[in-house]
């Protein structure tokens, strides 16, 4: 069996649970993968690693896709019955700006957005570069809702739960989520999604986020923070969105992400134009 960069894997050490994708071999014999379902940066020793064949997924992914798909059929549905109920009327959804670290998530986040019909635009930065780059992207854009996500990792050494550098990206977005703030918003709230697999969960609510990962520092799924978003970008403005609400669609539940209540985004107007021309 030969590896090389590009190829799918599985680890054995761990019942070949997720499916990766080989990033670079290293002349010590470690492998640096990323996952394909999951938001996760590893290392492995080449020994410890499988061929995937074929296969897209592992069966636990599988049964998870399946759900998800279905999931997205039911959004969808929901969507379609309600325009039929609620014609003609205008409606206006929250504008979404995904700030993504990885450009394969944020390809695959941008594609469930435009199934979902959520109105969002994704940039591509860096972790390490949010910071830096949030207000010029949150002026340019205007959102309602942001989401700054990626990669991030807690040491697998760690000796304190609550200290920031035990944490491989969490103090990035812990900034960029402060930047976000400064920004002035006019008479609108902006709502805030932070995190990724491991993140520091408090630190994220406590510097400003609305929802984040990872309460229970687990891995979270690619598509969590769409889930969340397609809940908040179609909840009515003059509504509460429940946490148990927010978070339902989710793959990871409470383990992987939660945060505030908060009011929704989406607006009713009219009229249509044409709608109630007389037609005889």
């Amino acid at each position: 069996m030969v590896i090389a960069v590009g190829d799918y894997v599985v680890r054995i050490s761990y019942n070949r649970d997720v499916l990766f994708k080989v990033l670079e071999i290293r002349p010590d014999g470690i492998v640096k993968l990323k996952g394909i379902s999951y938001r996760i940066i590893a290392d492995a020793p080449i020994e410890d690693l499988e061929l995937a064949g074929g296969m897209r997924f592992t069966n636990k992914e599988n049964d998870l896709m399946e759900k998800i798909q279905q999931t997205v059929k039911n959004l969808v549905l929901e969507k379609q019955l309600t325009k039929d109920k609620n014609k003609p009327i205008l409606q206006k959804t929250g504008k979404v700006l995904h700030i993504d670290g990885d450009t394969f998530y944020l390809s695959l986040c941008m594609k469930y957005y435009d199934i979902l019909g959520v109105n969002a635009v994704g940039e591509n930065v860096l972790e390490f570069e949010q910071p830096k780059k949030i207000s010029s992207l949150l002026q340019k854009h205007n959102p309602d809702i942001l989401v700054l996500t990626g990669h991030d990792s807690l040491n697998k050494k760690y000796k304190n739960l609550f200290d920031i550098n035990e944490y491989k990206n969490s103090k990035y977005f812990v900034e960029a989520i402060k930047e976000a703030r400064k920004v002035p918003q006019g008479n609108k709230q902006l709502i805030i999604f932070a995190g990724a697999c491991q993140s520091f969960f408090e630190a994220l609510l406590e510097a400003g986020a609305d929802y984040a990962a990872s309460p229970e520092r687990v891995l979270i799924h690619a598509l969590d923070p769409v889930f969340i978003v397609e809940r908040i970008a179609y909840c009515p403005f003059n509504e509460v969105l429940s946490i148990e609400e927010a978070i339902k669609n989710t793959v990871t539940k409470f383990k992987g992400v939660g945060g505030y209540e908060i009011l929704g985004v989406a607006r009713k107007g009219g009229p249509v134009v044409g709608a109630f021309d007389d037609k005889s």
